[in-house]
């Protein structure tokens, strides 16, 4: 008899059947061999099956992997805003956490909504990643919180398993950057640097990290004696565009008496420091400048931006790590670092009653 033909010779794809056929094992158990199943498949039975759909040049379909296994060999990384170094720099760590757990790294962007988030994380149960973590401020007054739980606690129960980069109040495994009291240390160094009157570049409060930023550095203030009026607050988008959106309207209201801009976030802070150029002023030098996160750029610009460090790679990291390890709802604060550079140098008394202060 002819030996029959080779599945690609007769014009098909090949399928699990034919392994299955060339190997001499039933479907289910060709299935088991390739898709990585958990139940067990004797070792003279996978080694056959192999030999047959590399012969036959059979690749294994994702799909049917992640039924055999419970999911794919896939990190689900759920960000705010893509264009954000902070969320570049925490999808860093995370890759490298996944790829050492041989995970690859899929990202889907929220833009913080968190209809969209909601959006996402149903797609997502239905790809059935091995992890899902989700990085991004919560946002106050929403009605997703309760569906975004169902959903989550629905995947983690199929086998998947979550981390949250956040606030706490998600019950999954959270890393909660200390927004607040990193913002409260800031202020306290800037008024030990002899600053007193300050412009404040926030965000809505209903984006809480921006909330707990603003809140820790009037804090801050409060705790040496300075009262709130000594901060003159505008809120923005949470963007660089934002950042030069609020210099531009404190130059508008008069901003000789400025010591300094606060920015709530590092790309804030520098697009701060283009509307300043912009208006003839000098950041560091006529009003000084700082921000939150210690994003790559902040050590770049001109000059050097003081900030909060959080450690946004060991972040990712971690988040991985935990995602992988974790089986009870753990809440990890991670701490922040205030890093004093030359956009805030030390306030000099000014040489004659009534002229500016100025900076060395």
């Amino acid at each position: 008899m002819d030996k029959p033909l080779h599945p690609a010779a007769r014009g098909r794809a090949v399928t699990l059947h034919d392994v299955a056929r060339e190997a001499g094992v039933s479907y289910a158990t060709a299935s088991r061999a390739l898709n990585g199943s958990d139940r067990i498949v004797r070792a003279d039975n996978v080694s056959r099956v192999r030999a047959a759909a590399a012969k036959l040049g059979y690749a294994p379909h994702l799909s049917a992997q992640a039924i055999a296994r419970g999911s794919t060999s896939t990190a689900a990384l759920v960000v705010s805003d893509i264009d954000d170094p902070y969320f570049s720099s925490i999808a860093a760590g995370v890759t490298e956490a996944a790829e050492a757990a041989g995970l690859i790294v899929t990202m889907a962007v929220a833009d913080r909504s968190p209809d969209l988030e909601l959006q996402i994380v149903r797609t997502l149960r239905g790809q059935r990643p091995r992890v899902i973590i989700i990085a991004g401020s919560r946002i106050s007054g929403t009605d997703t919180r309760a569906a975004l739980i169902d959903e989550l606690d629905a995947y983690r129960t199929a086998g998947g398993r979550v981390a949250v980069v956040s606030q706490e109040g998600l019950p999954f495994a959270t890393l909660a950057i200390d927004n607040h009291g990193g913002a409260q240390r800031l202020a306290s160094a800037l008024v030990e640097q002899g600053y007193r009157s300050f412009g404040l570049i926030h965000a809505a409060d209903a984006i809480r990290t921006s909330h707990e930023r603003r809140t820790g550095f009037v804090e801050g203030l409060r705790q040496v004696g300075i009262g709130v009026e000594a901060c003159r607050m505008i809120e923005v988008p949470f963007t660089r565009d934002g950042g030069m959106r609020g210099v531009r309207t404190l130059v508008e209201r008069g901003a000789d008496d400025l010591d300094l801009v606060f920015a709530v976030n590092d790309v804030m802070a520098i697009g701060a420091m283009t509307a300043l150029r912009e208006a003839g002023l000098t950041p560091g030098r006529d009003i000084a400048v700082a921000g939150f996160d210690d994003i790559g750029s902040a050590i770049d610009v001109m000059p050097p931006l003081t900030t909060v460090r959080v450690p946004l790679r060991d972040v990712g990291l971690q988040a991985v790590r935990m995602a992988l390890v974790a089986d009870a709802p753990e809440v990890v604060r991670v701490s922040t670092e205030v890093v004093v550079r030359a956009s805030t140098p030390r306030v000099v008394a000014p040489p004659q009653p009534g002229a500016r202060r100025f900076h060395r």
